[in-house]
């Protein structure tokens, strides 16, 4: 029993609901498992829109690399819009926190390495996430994945301060240019979102205290009003900080954060960066939440000869007795009448060449 078909794909159990769309466990005709987001049609029914959501679709093509849940398929132009990206077990780094508590430092800082290394793909084909955030980052069985980057452009201003539940990522994640409604973003923007990540990684609480939607924003647009670094470990607070500037241009680029979140994983531990990247795996990923194939998914049966026709399911006449090699084995002895018949009767519909 599946919930439907999206594509090709069977619906098989949501997975969750956000501002874009509603998102699908879902399995293709080849049993390959897939997250599918069906966007939501208030979002993407103006031309323009449906247009520029196949360009980012095209781009996303590009991405690659193992911190990026990779994109399996999409159609744009579909009612409803969808696109299907490679499903990653696991929990989010918002769920794992939530539950366990923060995370040591030189996890976090391991995770935020690998973070930084997927970023820096993502922004090497012309891509900005838009979104960072703990419940966009899934805690696979090899370290931290990026899902949902790439998308938050089809949200305009107006959307994340009149739709509820309508936000470009969480307002407690973005940055101020976001905030303030620059449209000429920068790879800055996902740097801010990365420290805000990593901060609530270390603290278990954002960069403001909780409140409404409206403060937060007027907060995070108020250059004096700096965010809360408590808890944060001395070996990291001037990277976070330099992060979390104001100011894009005064940020750092994602291989220098890259470089010194190393730096402080291998010097807080003491291990080796392959040994810590194990542990990253061994320690955040929560196996018993994979989801499998359920057992009595129905295979998609299809004649691949088309529609079958009333000739074809006339019964079939029994097969005329045909002179066997005695000196074959019997196992050996396949009767193929079946298959001659049908050939006839195929060609027999068919033009003669």
């Amino acid at each position: 029993m599946t919930l439907g078909k999206i594509g090709d794909y069977q619906l098989v159990k949501p997975l969750g609901s956000g501002g874009m769309g509603d998102v699908y466990f879902a399995v293709s005709p080849t049993a390959d498992r897939v997250a599918i987001k069906v966007i939501k049609r208030h979002l993407i029914e103006a031309p323009t829109v449906r247009d520029r959501f196949a360009t980012e679709v095209e781009s996303l093509k590009l991405v690659y690399g193992s911190r990026v849940a990779r994109l399996e398929d999409a159609d744009a132009y579909a009612d409803p819009a969808w696109l299907a990206v490679e499903y990653v077990p696991g929990v989010t780094l918002r769920q794992h926190v939530d539950a366990r508590g923060p995370l040591s430092l030189p996890l976090v800082a391991m995770i935020g390495a690998m973070l930084a290394d997927g970023l820096t793909k993502v922004h090497q084909v012309g891509l900005l996430h838009r979104d960072l955030k703990p419940q966009n980052i899934i805690l696979g069985p090899e370290g931290p994945k990026l899902i949902d980057f790439g998308l938050a452009v089809l949200l305009e201003r107006e959307d994340y301060l009149t739709e509820p539940g309508g936000f470009v990522g969480t307002p407690a994640y973005m940055s101020p240019e976001q905030v303030t409604g620059e449209r000429d973003l920068t790879p800055a923007v996902d740097i801010y979102g990365l420290a805000a990540t990593l901060v609530f990684a270390l603290t278990g609480h954002g960069l403001y205290p909780p409140t409404n939607s409206w403060n937060l924003l007027l907060r995070i647009s108020e250059p004096g009003d700096l965010p809360d670094l408590n808890g944060v470990p001395i070996d990291l607070a001037p990277l976070l900080g330099a992060m979390l500037a104001f100011d894009p241009s005064a940020r750092p680029s994602l291989d220098a954060v890259r470089t010194r979140l190393l730096e402080v994983a291998t010097a807080t531990s003491g291990k080796r960066v392959a040994d810590l990247r194990r542990e990253v795996g061994d320690l955040t990923y929560e196996g018993d939440t994979e989801l499998l194939i359920p057992p009595n998914l129905t295979d998609p049966q299809q004649d691949p000869e088309g529609e079958t026709t009333s000739e074809e399911t006339e019964p079939t006449p029994d097969p005329v007795p045909t002179k066997v090699d005695p000196e074959l084995p019997t196992k050996t002895r396949a009767d193929v009448t079946w298959l001659v018949d049908k050939m006839r009767r195929q060609y027999a519909r068919r033009s003669t060449l």
